[in-house]
C-alpha cells in the first residue's frame, strides 16, 4: 500500500466513512469534504495522520496537505471512497437523516461570506491550470525577450515559442468557457449552459465588417469585453431564470424549451446589455485599482500586504482571481499580485525565527521542516496553518512583515505579474519587464520584517518548550478527563421507558453509531429531562432534538423518536431554552407521545456521546424496563 493510500484510509476513516461523504474535490493545498454529518468527523484523529498540517472548519471541511501531495492523496481518497461504499449511500443518510446534520455548535456566516465562497470556489479548480500555463507563459517570454535582444537565433527558437503560447493560451484564450461552466455548478446551473455563456462573450462569427455595436458608445463590441466579471453576472442571471422556467415548463419539453429559452433572453442580455456593462465596471475598477497604487505608493503596499494574509486563513483569496484576470487582459499583467505575494514572505520569515528560538521544540521544528520550502515557493497554506496561526502572536508578526514588504514593492511601483501563479520565489519567472530584481528586494524586506518582528515580540513562550516535558502533564489531564467521563452514576435516565443498545435502533444513521457510541430508550412518559448537569447547547428548530454539554466537556445529543423531523414541531412544546445551565432531572422538553407515535416512524429516542475519545464504548449495565432518573444504567469504557 502506497503512503499515499495509507493516508487516504485514515483520513477517510476519521471523517466517518464513505457514508459521511456527500462530496469532495481538493486545491492546491487542501482536500476539501462536504460531509452527510460533520458531529461523525473525529478531527483529532484527522489531525495524527502522518503528513496532514491541518484542517480548516468552514463551508466545507478542508484539510491541510500541502501542494503535491493533495492531487495524490484526493485521488486514493476517490478510489478508497468506491472500494468501500456499503449499502447505504452518503445521499441516502444525507436524506434520511436530514434533520442530524446541523452542527450542534454552528459557525459564524454571513450571506457575503457565502457569496465570496462561491466565487472562491469558481477558480479553485483552475488554480493548477493558471499555475502550469502561466510558468509556461513566463519560459515563452523569456526565449521572446532573448530572441529580441538578438542572444538566441529567431529561425531556430521562434517556432519554440509560438508552440508555448499555443499551450499557454489553451485556457487563458477560453477562460471565459471553463468559467461559465464552473459558475453554473456553483450557482445551481446546467453547466453546458454556462459555458455556452462564457463562449458568447467571445463574439465567436462577428467580424469587423459585420460587427455588434455597443448600445451605449455605437461602437462596435470587442471579444471578451467584460471578461470574467461578465461572465459571472451572466451565468447567475441564468441560472435564477433557469431555475424559473423549470418549476412552470412541464417535463415532456423542459429538454427542450428550457435550454432554448434561457440561452437566447441570457445569450441577447449578455451581448446588449451585460457585455457593455461589465467592461464598464471592469475598466473603472481596474483603474481604481492602479490609480490607488500608483498614489498610495508605500501606505496602500502596507495595507494590502498586512491584510492579506486573513484572507488566505479565511479561504477568501480566491475572490480576486477575476481581478487579477482583467488586470492582465487590460495592462497585460496584474500590479497586484506582487503585492499581496509579500504576505507571504512575512510568514516565511516569521517561521524562521520560530525554528530558530523554538528549537527545543521538536515537534514544531519537525512542522516547520516540511512547511517552509512549499512557503518559500509561494505555498502559504501549510505554514498558516500548521505553524503560525495556532501559535497566534506569530500570525500578527508575520502580517504586519507582509506589510513591509508589500511597502518596499509599493514605493518601487508597477512591478507586476504576467500571469497567475504561487508567490514567493515562484513567481520569480512571471514578474514582467525585467523587474524582478526589484520583487525580491520586496521579498527579502518582507522576511526581514517578519523575522525581526517574530523574534522579539511574536514568539509565545509555551512555543519554545521541549514538546516531550508537557507529555506527561498532557497525559494526566487526558486520564482526568477520561476519569470523569466513565465515572457510573454520572449519567441518569432521561425518560421513563425500555432501554436498549443502540444497535437496535431502526435507522442506519443511530444504530451504525456514525454519530456516536451511546443508547436508546423508548419512552412511556410525556416530560424529557436533563441526564447530566450542564448547559444547553443546541436546540433544533424543529424541537425535536436537544443538545447538552456537561461541566467536563462531554457532549449529548437526545434524538426524540425517529423521522420526527417530518412533524415540524408538532408534538413538541420545549421547557427550557438554549444556553440555560440545568441540573440533573431539570425539564427540558414536553412531548405529545399519542401524537408522534401516530405520525411518526418510531419513539424510540437515541441518547449519543457526541465526543467521546477514540476507542471508547458505552456499556449497558441494565436493559429493559428503567423508571426516570435512575442511575448507574451505563458505563463508558475507556480504551
Amino acid at each position: 500500500m502506497s503512503k499515499y493510500r495509507k493516508m487516504a484510509d485514515e483520513i477517510l476513516t476519521a471523517l466517518g466513512g464513505s457514508s459521511n461523504i456527500a462530496s469532495y474535490t481538493n486545491c492546491m493545498t487542501r482536500l476539501r469534504v462536504t460531509p452527510v454529518n460533520r458531529g461523525n468527523i473525529n478531527e483529532q484523529k484527522i489531525k495524527e495522520v502522518d503528513g496532514v498540517v491541518g484542517v480548516v472548519d468552514d463551508e466545507t471541511y478542508q484539510i491541510i496537505l500541502g501542494p503535491g501531495v493533495v492531487t495524490k492523496v484526493a485521488d486514493q481518497f476517490g478510489a478508497a471512497i468506491e472500494e468501500t461504499k456499503g449499502q447505504g449511500s452518503a445521499s441516502d443518510y444525507e436524506a434520511k437523516g436530514a434533520d442530524i446534520k446541523q452542527e450542534l455548535k454552528k459557525k459564524n456566516s454571513t450571506p457575503f461570506k457565502t457569496f465570496l465562497r462561491k466565487i472562491g470556489s469558481i477558480f479553485i479548480p483552475l488554480i493548477p491550470a493558471f499555475v502550469g500555463a502561466g510558468l509556461i507563459a513566463g519560459i515563452a517570454s523569456i526565449l521572446a525577450n532573448n530572441i529580441t535582444a538578438g542572444n538566441l537565433p529567431e529561425e531556430t527558437w521562434q517556432q519554440y515559442v509560438t508552440i508555448l503560447n499555443v499551450i499557454k493560451n489553451a485556457i487563458f484564450s477560453y477562460l471565459v468557457i471553463y468559467v461559465g461552466i464552473n459558475a453554473a455548478k456553483e450557482f445551481g446551473a446546467t453547466p453546458a449552459l454556462g459555458g455556452v455563456i462564457g463562449g458568447v462573450t467571445l463574439l465567436t462569427g462577428a467580424t469587423p465588417e459585420v460587427p455588434i455595436t455597443n448600445i451605449f458608445t455605437g461602437e462596435a463590441l470587442s471579444p471578451g469585453q467584460g471578461g470574467i466579471i461578465g461572465v459571472l453576472i451572466a451565468v447567475y442571471l441564468l441560472a435564477m431564470v433557469e431555475k424559473f422556467l423549470r418549476r412552470w415548463i412541464p417535463d415532456a419539453i423542459d429538454i427542450i424549451v428550457t435550454p432554448t429559452i434561457v440561452l437566447l433572453i441570457i445569450g441577447l442580455l449578455t451581448i446588449f446589455i451585460i457585455m457593455p456593462f461589465a467592461g464598464l465596471i471592469s475598466d473603472n475598477l481596474i483603474g481604481a485599482i492602479n490609480w490607488t497604487l500608483d498614489r498610495g505608493g508605500a501606505f496602500a503596499g502596507f495595507v494590502l500586504g498586512t491584510t492579506f494574509l486573513p484572507l488566505v486563513m479565511l479561504g477568501l483569496h480566491q475572490v480576486l482571481i477575476p481581478i487579477h484576470i482583467e488586470m492582465i487582459n487590460i495592462s497585460g499583467m496584474t500590479v497586484l499580485l506582487p503585492i499581496l505575494a509579500m504576505s507571504g514572505a512575512g510568514q516565511v520569515g516569521a517561521t524562521l525565527a520560530l525554528w530558530i528560538k523554538c528549537r527545543k521544540n521538536t515537534q514544531l521544528t519537525n512542522l516547520i521542516k516540511g512547511a517552509l520550502p512549499v512557503g518559500i515557493l509561494g505555498i502559504g497554506e501549510p505554514l498558516i496553518y500548521g505553524v503560525i496561526l495556532p501559535l497566534g502572536r506569530p500570525f500578527i508578526t508575520a502580517c504586519i512583515g507582509g506589510g513591509i514588504g508589500g511597502a518596499i514593492v509599493g514605493i518601487f511601483g508597477n512591478i507586476g505579474s504576467i500571469a497567475i501563479g504561487p508567490s514567493g520565489m515562484a513567481l520569480i519567472p512571471l514578474i514582467a519587464d525585467g523587474m524582478w530584481f526589484k520583487y525580491i528586494v520586496g521579498l527579502l524586506a518582507g522576511y526581514a520584517g517578519g523575522f525581526v518582528l517574530t523574534y522579539f515580540f511574536g514568539v509565545p513562550k509555551e512555543a519554545m518548550v521541549n514538546t516531550a516535558d508537557t507529555a506527561e502533564e498532557k497525559g494526566e489531564k487526558e486520564a482526568e478527563k477520561e476519569i470523569s467521563i466513565s465515572e457510573e452514576g454520572s449519567l441518569v435516565m432521561p425518560f421513563e421507558g425500555e432501554v436498549k443498545p443502540l444497535e437496535e435502533v431502526p435507522d442506519a444513521v443511530f444504530s451504525s453509531k456514525m454519530m456516536g457510541d451511546g443508547f436508546a430508550i423508548v419512552p412511556v412518559n410525556h416530560t424529557l429531562v436533563s441526564p447530566i448537569d450542564g448547559e444547553i447547547v443546541s436546540v433544533f428548530p424543529t424541537k425535536h432534538a436537544i443538545g447538552l454539554k456537561s461541566k467536563d466537556g462531554l457532549e449529548l445529543l437526545i434524538h426524540v423518536g425517529l423521522e420526527t423531523v417530518s412533524l415540524n414541531g408538532e408534538g413538541f412544546t420545549p421547557l427550557a431554552d438554549e444556553g440555560q445551565v440545568v441540573k440533573k432531572g431539570t425539564p427540558l422538553l414536553k412531548i405529545d407521545l399519542d401524537y408522534i407515535k401516530k405520525h411518526a416512524a418510531s419513539t424510540i429516542t437515541p441518547v449519543i456521546f457526541t465526543n467521546l475519545p477514540e476507542g471508547a464504548k458505552v456499556k449497558l449495565l441494565k436493559t429493559g424496563y428503567q423508571e426516570q432518573g435512575s442511575a448507574d444504567v451505563l458505563a463508558v469504557e475507556m480504551p
